[in-house]
This record gives structure tokens, C-alpha cells and sequence, in this order.
């Protein structure tokens, strides 16, 4: 599919009113002109993909990073995490697309892993969000266990020495105990953080995340990220909720992105998802607070960029 076709089916006039998306970001992310970023021979800090299913997107992504072992190694753990909050079903885009989620596990065996966990602290309930967003189902095909969250027992007590308002919090068992932590939000609209990406997404390991929206939430967020740092962060822009975000109403809150991004650096990957929503980073207030406690690079401009085009 050629490029202005991509971007006239993705976008076109389907936004939704109010949505508030800026195309020259988007396009920016991707423009050919943009390619001055990409330094041939060095390691790439992020990767952007457009244009295929969730699972191409990934299989070229990973790819390019140098393959799944190059962050997992045999027989060790893996927890992915994905962002499975709310009862709805795929189409709304409230949660993470279980094509990809399916795909991520599928790769983390074929590295090597002994076990692969798969759990997220809901917001609705939690047996209904794992059927419903069809995540349970597909991550235990491809054979990882779907393990709860939902319990004061599962989790333990960790310090944040770096937080400014966070200094405490309550962080699954399964983090604590695996070797590898692979986060994977989707993108999408939030009312209280501007967006959700890889660092909100965060909030889902957890016990307590009320009390990070009655204390400044964009700092918590920020404050988190300092303790936690995935082993690999994988964006889920496929179907982008635009508005009525994080629990969304309909599929009419979402457009067809066809997109993916992969990386390390949780600020850099999150600033790239900011793009491709269509605003720019410095309006996402996590991400500028990130940025100045040195968690991450917000300056896309700064990075060694791969993008790819699935044909």
C-alpha cells in the first residue's frame, strides 16, 4: 500500500469530531524527510512500524532490534503486560489488541523462556476484562499463564528513593519475581494523563492506583517510572482511541492507525506514541516531568530512529 493511500484510509476524513489530532505530527514520525534521524551502523533506540497487522508489525519490529533474545534468554521468566482494564471488546480500543499480546508470547518461547505470565490490576472486573478483551483466551493458546491481580496478597511493598510525591508503592509479585518485564500498552485517549502509553500503563502493576489520581497523577506516573523500567516496552497503535478514553463508549471512538512502536526507553517510545495520536509530547505532562528527572529522552530528534513500512 503506498503511503498517501495509507495515511487516506488510517486518517482521511474519518477523525472523529473533537479529537483534536495535529496530521503533521503524525506524518512527521514517519516522513521520508525524516530519515536524517536514522544513523546507519548504530544501535536503534526506538522502531516505528505503519502499515501491517499487529503481528507483521511486530514480527519486522523485533526484528530490527536484533530478535526477542536479545532480551530474553532461556529459561528465564517473562511477565507481559498488557493493558487489559476494562470490560470491552477489541473493537473499542479500550485494551490491548490480543493479536499482538498472542505474538509477544509466541516470540518470548521461541527465545527461550521457561514461563510467561500474563496480568493486569483492572479497573473493571477482573474475570470479565480477561474474557472479554479475548487476551485470556489467546495468551493462554500460545501457552503463558493469565494470573490474577485483584488481591492485596499479590503484592509487596517496594521504596521509590528518586519519587518527589511517590516514595512508596505496592508492586505485583510476578514483576517483583521475573526476570523479564515486557510492557504493552495500546494507545489510546486518557482523560486525566492526555494519553495512555507505556508509562500510564504502569498503573497496572499496582495495588493502589487511586491514590496516584488524588496526588498529582503526572507526577506519580513519572515518579513510578524512575523504580520501574521494562526490559521492552511494544505499543499497541493499531486501533487508536481518540476520545471517550480509557474506558471509551464504541468503536466510533477509534481510528485505524495501523501502527506499532518498540523500545527501551519508556519517555522516547511514549513521545513517538504522542505523534502518532497527533499531539505533540511536551502536552503530555508525565512525559516533560520524565524527561527532567532524566528517566528517558523526549527529543525524537536526538534518536536513532528505524522506521518501516510493511508493504
Amino acid at each position: 500500500m503506498e503511503r498517501r493511500e495509507f495515511f487516506r484510509k488510517a486518517i482521511g476524513t474519518t477523525l472523529v469530531a473533537g479529537a483534536g489530532l495535529k496530521m503533521a505530527g503524525y506524518n512527521a514520525l514517519f516522513a521520508s524527510d525524516f530519515s536524517a534521524i536514522e544513523k546507519l551502523g548504530a544501535a536503534y533506540d526506538l522502531v516505528a512500524v505503519m502499515g501491517g497487522t499487529p503481528e507483521q508489525m511486530f514480527d519486522k519490529g523485533i526484528a530490527e532490534l536484533g530478535g526477542m533474545q536479545n532480551f530474553v534468554k532461556p529459561g528465564q521468566t517473562v511477565v507481559v503486560k498488557p493493558n487489559i482494564g476494562w470490560d470491552q471488546p477489541e473493537e473499542v480500543g479500550a485494551n490491548t489488541n490480543p493479536a499482538l499480546v498472542k505474538r509477544i508470547i509466541e516470540h518470548c518461547f521461541t527465545a527461550g523462556a521457561k514461563e510467561v505470565f500474563v496480568f493486569d490490576n483492572t479497573c473493571d472486573k477482573w474475570v470479565n476484562c480477561y474474557k472479554n478483551s479475548g487476551i485470556e483466551k489467546v495468551a493462554k493458546e500460545a501457552g503463558a499463564k493469565v494470573v490474577p491481580a485483584d488481591g492485596k496478597n499479590y503484592y509487596r511493598e517496594v521504596q521509590i528513593p528518586n519519587g518527589r510525591n511517590l516514595k512508596t508503592a505496592k508492586v505485583h509479585e510476578k514483576i517483583l519475581d521475573s526476570d523479564v518485564f515486557i510492557n504493552v500498552p495500546i494507545l489510546k485517549d486518557h482523560k486525566g494523563g492526555r494519553i495512555s502509553v507505556c508509562m500510564k500503563n504502569l498503573m497496572g502493576i499496582v495495588e493502589n492506583r487511586y491514590y496516584w489520581h488524588g496526588h498529582n497523577l503526572h507526577q506519580c506516573i513519572a515518579d513510578f517510572a524512575t523504580y520501574s523500567k521494562p526490559t521492552l516496552n511494544v505499543v499497541d497503535a493499531y486501533r487508536v482511541m481518540v476520545k471517550n478514553g480509557p474506558r471509551g463508549i464504541s468503536a466510533d471512538d477509534c481510528v485505524i492507525k495501523k501502527s506499532l512502536l518498540i523500545g527501551t526507553d519508556m519517555v522516547a517510545v511514549d513521545a513517538a506514541a504522542a505523534k502518532i495520536f497527533g499531539i505533540e509530547p511536551d502536552e503530555v505532562e508525565y512525559i516533560n516531568l520524565a524527561h527532567e528527572m532524566k528517566i528517558g529522552n523526549k527529543n525524537l530528534s536526538e534518536l536513532n530512529i528505524k522506521r518501516i513500512k510493511v508493504a
